[in-house]
């Protein structure tokens, strides 16, 4: 499973489905969810008050250097993340941070 297989190209944006691991010992991508067909993104804040939807967000805009939001599944382990930019550039920078 690739990055493309988890993920919709928008023309100015990518939509990336992400399955949130909260209360981790570390952040980080740690592959994919082949069942729900998502990347496996783990973080340390807790599911509380928005931390971890805040740190979602945060990590994907340190990975890519661009604008990240999720924009849905604000209450879920399973998330949709937009992210803009150059979809093929923002797959490219993806499929390093998993390495």
């Amino acid at each position: 499973m690739r990055i493309a297989d988890v993920s919709r190209d928008k023309g100015d944006s990518l939509e990336l489905d992400v399955l949130v691991s909260p209360r981790s010992n570390r952040s980080g991508l740690e592959g994919f969810d082949e069942w729900r067909k998502r990347v496996i993104l783990r973080v340390k804040s807790p599911p509380l008050d928005g931390r971890a939807n805040k740190e979602v967000e945060s990590y994907f805009k340190d990975v890519t250097g661009c604008k990240c939001k999720v924009t849905s599944g604000q209450t879920s382990h399973q998330k949709t993340v937009t992210i803009a930019g150059d979809p093929g550039k923002i797959i490219e920078l993806l499929e390093k941070a998993m390495q």
